[in-house]
């Protein structure tokens, strides 16, 4: 079931009725089964590789902990070898479903293109795997609990059910934000209260949400399908305009799931962490990661950038870690080089800023405070030229092969064409409708909610554009971009 469709609303009601009448256990076992209906819809299969995952982790975090798997009684201390023996089994538990879903068909593909080369056709669907939606997001969410609990940052939780339901719970299942088990099991573990403002704040981050999704990014996806599916005989300013419309897409698409996953979970009083604020108002990279998918984000410097060294060592090694962590960050969306160079590209981006701060923002920063319009344009050049590389290194995300991304760059530098203006009107059309939000937004402290302390008149007349421009839109059902991650 889709976010923006007529099924996953009667979903969503009978939900809300379900937890209305229940109290916090009952609501919790409630909210269990809702969460494994709605995964197992997608494909009833992978309700076991859910169900392991979350066994394997509930049981190994209590013996981290030294506490007994049946009874749950602390028993004799464990030794520092013994507890990293039961870590170990948690990743390579994790990491291996993970690995054998994700990358095995990048493995069969390699492997049937080198029997080709000696005449060989080894190409048959059963040596394929279907990719379970969400495994990447669940996956790592339950790997930073053993993580934490072995760190003893957390104590394990005790109650399986609870556990089971901050793995699989559905709003943030497939597409996050991934959230921390210090912020979402206490949540669980209280009796809930669904009060007035809980339902206005959530029926407005679903609106947003829905409207970005429905408004925003499907009909940028639209022409961006059209483009990239024939590049060859697309126009350079065509191309630069795909790109523009697939920034627009993706962060829409993105964001407007996890807008509606914290809506709807706002109606059930449970809160979700941000996971986007305003990124392509960034004024460097650095920030922009700050910004964009803020939950893998701090997954990745908590767990693999500060444990490889983070910034200590010396500015190699902190290049170092800073490439090495956002090639993994290409890597978790799945095997393909198109990834693998996003990821390139973007640690690039930040090995190069870091290096900037070091050798010359000092120093620039060191003289005589800036008139506001000099302030102002730095923002705006270093907000563009930011904007610019993501772009970039989006159109190689986008592309279906490596081959396409490189012909895809070529042709906007080739100057080739007419310049195409339905596809820049399109571009300023969406972007009109998006910047207030972004504005807004922006302009009070990243939070999206502040559309609400709006006066009236303009409360209104924000909604009443989202709404209608709902009513207009033409109804697809496309499926969120991060759902096959």
């Amino acid at each position: 079931m889709l976010f923006n469709s007529f099924d996953f609303a009667a979903f969503l009601l009978l939900v809300l009725i379900g937890c209305s009448v229940l109290r916090n256990r009952g609501q919790n076992v409630w909210l269990l089964l809702a969460s494994y209906t709605f995964y197992g819809l997608w494909d009833w299969r992978f309700l076991t590789l859910i169900a392991f995952s979350t066994s394997v982790d509930y049981l190994v975090a209590r013996r981290i902990n030294h506490l007994d798997i049946r009874t749950g009684e602390p028993v004799k201390s464990a030794t520092n070898a013994q507890r990293k023996r039961w870590l170990y089994l948690s990743l390579l538990c994790n990491l291996g479903l993970l690995g054998v879903f994700k990358y095995f068909n990048f493995f069969v593909d390699s492997f049937v293109a080198l029997g080709a080369q000696i005449g060989l056709n080894l190409d048959t669907p059963a040596l394929r795997l279907l990719p379970p939606v969400g495994i990447s997001f669940y996956t790592f969410q339950s790997m930073a609990y053993t993580i934490d609990v072995y760190r003893r940052e957390l104590k394990p939780e005790r109650n399986f059910i609870t556990f089971a339901l901050f793995i699989s719970y559905f709003p943030q299942l497939v597409a996050g934000p991934i959230e921390r088990a210090s912020r979402l099991l206490p949540q669980f573990r209280v009796q809930r209260t669904v009060t007035l403002d809980c339902v206005k704040s959530g029926l407005t981050l679903m609106l947003i949400g829905l409207f970005k999704k429905v408004v925003i990014a499907d009909n940028a996806g639209f022409a961006v399908n059209r483009i990239f599916a024939d590049i060859e005989s697309q126009s350079s300013a065509t191309l630069l305009a795909g790109g523009i419309l697939f920034t627009l897409q993706i962060y829409c698409d993105f964001s407007g799931y996890s807008n509606m996953a914290r809506g709807m979970s706002r109606l059930l009083g449970i809160r979700l962490v941000e996971n986007f604020k305003t990124p392509y108002l960034s004024a460097n990279i650095s920030e922009f990661w700050r910004r964009w998918h803020i939950s893998l984000s701090q997954w990745l410097r908590d767990y693999l950038y500060i444990p490889l060294g983070g910034s200590r060592g010396g500015e190699r090694r902190t290049y170092r870690n800073l490439m090495l962590t956002m090639l993994l960050g290409g890597l978790w969306h799945g095997a393909a080089w198109t990834f693998v160079i996003w990821g390139v590209l973007n640690g690039l981006y930040l090995a190069v800023h870091r290096w900037w701060q070091g050798r010359f923002r000092a120093r620039l920063l060191a003289d005589t405070p800036r008139p506001l319009l000099i302030r102002a344009l730095l923002w705006v050049f270093g907000a563009a030229l930011t904007y610019f590389c993501v772009m970039l290194a989006f159109i190689v995300f986008r592309a279906e092969s490596l081959s396409d991304a490189i012909a895809y760059l070529q042709g906007i530098v080739a100057f080739r064409g007419d310049l195409v203006l339905k596809n820049y009107m399109l571009i300023g059309l969406l972007g009109l409708l998006l910047l207030p939000l972004e504005l807004i937004q922006y302009t009070n402290n990243d939070r999206l909610l502040a559309v609400r302390s709006l006066v009236l008149p303009i409360r209104s007349s924000l909604y009443a554009m989202m709404i209608i421009s709902l009513l207009l839109a033409s109804s697809t059902d496309i499926p969120f971009i991060y759902f096959q991650f």
